[in-house]
């Protein structure tokens, strides 16, 4: 069963990064753009997981930080810009797990939401990042995907798409886990966005895309990344 994230996040690229990452790495995720949004998600349906911003457009994050510390001890991970020690150590001190200033990169938000999971005693294991077959290399780490020593240029879509794959190497991914983890939940009926970027990814790392050797097609099912 998968882990269930809440972000709450204003800036629109932000949330999108962030949910595009913990989609890849199989988190269920869940997004408010404000304090209001946050806590009704929050009463609905408690997440696993709080990944919070202090700024938001009709309050505090820090408000949240308070109400959610009144009934649960879930995991609650601040990625703010404010940088300000004594900031941080308030915080922290009213029952955020870490702080994350921004800019940050991806790599060490996940390893950090790994901690903060860890000592709520859920384990979470590193994420596969780097696959290697033939004269395709992926590196989940540095975003690069290679064919036969080639840098390949991938959208910000065939990457995720990709990076997914990645993550469940030699294992059937369905459509609808696809769909919901890289579009997001109100695209898991869109089977014909999962034809297009599937084509787009083949045309671009396959030899002969009409007859694939990395991206193969589970009939009616899903996609596989093969790993021999």
């Amino acid at each position: 069963m998968s882990l269930r994230a809440l972000v709450v996040e204003d800036d629109r690229e932000i949330r999108t990064l962030m949910q595009s990452s913990l989609g890849v790495e199989g988190f269920e995720v869940q997004t408010a753009v404000t304090l209001s949004e946050a806590r009704a998600l929050w009463h609905n349906a408690p997440p696993d997981l709080v990944i919070l911003d202090l700024g938001l457009p009709d309050g505090d994050g820090a408000e949240l930080v308070r109400d959610i510390r009144r009934s649960s001890a879930v995991p609650i991970l601040i990625v703010s810009a404010r940088h300000q020690e004594a900031q941080k150590i308030q915080v922290l001190d009213e029952g955020a797990d870490d702080y994350l200033t921004k800019p940050f990169s991806v790599g060490e938000l996940l390893a950090r939401i790994r901690v903060a999971l860890r000592h709520r005693g859920t384990a979470l294991a590193p994420a596969l990042t780097e696959h290697t077959l033939d004269d395709l290399h992926v590196d989940l780490g540095t975003r690069s995907v290679t064919v036969a020593g080639q840098a390949i240029h991938l959208t910000p879509t065939e990457y995720n798409l990709l990076a997914r794959l990645v993550r469940s190497a030699g294992r059937v991914v369905t459509h609808r886990q696809l769909l919901a983890d890289v579009w997001g939940a109100e695209f898991t009926e869109h089977t014909h966005y999962l034809r297009l970027y599937m084509g787009q990814l083949r045309a671009k790392i396959e030899a002969d895309p009409a007859e694939p050797r990395h991206l193969l097609t589970e009939t009616g099912v899903g996609y596989r990344l093969a790993i021999e």
